[in-house]
């Protein structure tokens, strides 16, 4: 084991409790399976909130693997879609969704609460930390100085199947422009169109964003490279077609990463 892991283990098993907020991505599934078996001794209990924000593949998924890894899981409604500081998408709208989950993580452990955040996360506009931290939310990756590709290696070591090549997949209310209301029957599109992407042309990335402007669709320059302008325009006839709010302009445009946030300056190292 090397110093990182050994780093990460300590900071595992130190708590006589243990409660892991788990989204469905790879950093805390794979946080959750490495836990498990480091607290031999002692079940984690895994919290899994659910919302129009995420995905239903991805509560799938965390309850296939609390019944393979033996979680105590819980999954959670936090209620952000209750509140008007979350629903009208402002710029902090993560600090806001966040502070709802921990709160509701809080109100039903005791246990020391970890997330799967981890040092690549570090120095992106990620208002979400602010609330782990009113929270006291552990950050077990950053104490051992563990990034993305590392974790992606401990998924493979784990033998977590297909959950080392998950592609990121940040929840469903940052594809919306900011300053634009979520709305879920806009969130249920935006997933509907993206897998129906990744069926049609297998991407390396896609995004589909709501902008003030319409629906842009973004994918990686590999996959713009290979689109015909015919193929292009079926696609955006395709998504005119699936899209709820009839008469939206569609356009497909090169993936940026964190594009839908309006306020903040952009480059290659943002979010989502």
């Amino acid at each position: 084991m090397n110093a990182r892991r050994a780093i990460l283990e300590r900071a595992i098993r130190m708590p006589s409790r243990l409660a892991i907020a788990v989204s469905g991505g790879v950093d805390s599934l794979t946080l959750a399976a490495f836990a498990q078996r480091a607290r031999s001794d002692a079940v984690v209990e895994v919290f899994h909130a659910v919302s129009p924000a995420v995905p239903p593949e991805a509560t799938d998924l965390v309850r296939r693997l609390a019944t393979a890894e033996g979680w105590d899981l819980q999954v959670i409604n936090a209620g952000e879609f209750d509140d008007p500081a979350y629903t009208s998408n402002p710029l902090n709208r993560c600090f806001t969704c966040k502070s709802h989950l921990y709160g509701a993580i809080a109100s039903r452990t005791d246990s020391a609460v970890v997330s799967g955040t981890n040092v690549d996360d570090i120095g992106e506009f990620r208002p979400g930390l602010i609330a782990a931290e009113k929270f006291g939310v552990g950050h077990p990756y950053v104490e051992a100085g563990i990034g993305k590709a590392e974790i992606r290696s401990m998924a493979r070591e784990l033998g977590l199947g297909d959950v080392a090549d998950l592609p990121a997949a940040p929840c469903l209310a940052s594809r919306i422009e900011t300053g634009i209301p979520i709305d879920p029957q806009i969130l249920l599109a935006v997933n509907r169109v993206e897998r129906g992407l990744r069926s049609m042309v297998s991407p390396s990335a896609v995004r589909c964003r709501l902008r003030d402007r319409g629906v842009v669709i973004e994918l990686d320059d590999d996959t713009l490279r290979i689109l015909t302008d015919q193929r292009r325009e079926l696609i955006e006839r395709w998504v005119e077609r699936e899209w709820p709010e009839s008469g939206t302009a569609v356009v497909i445009e090169r993936y940026v990463r964190g594009s839908a946030f309006v306020g903040v300056s952009h480059s290659s190292d943002r979010p989502e």
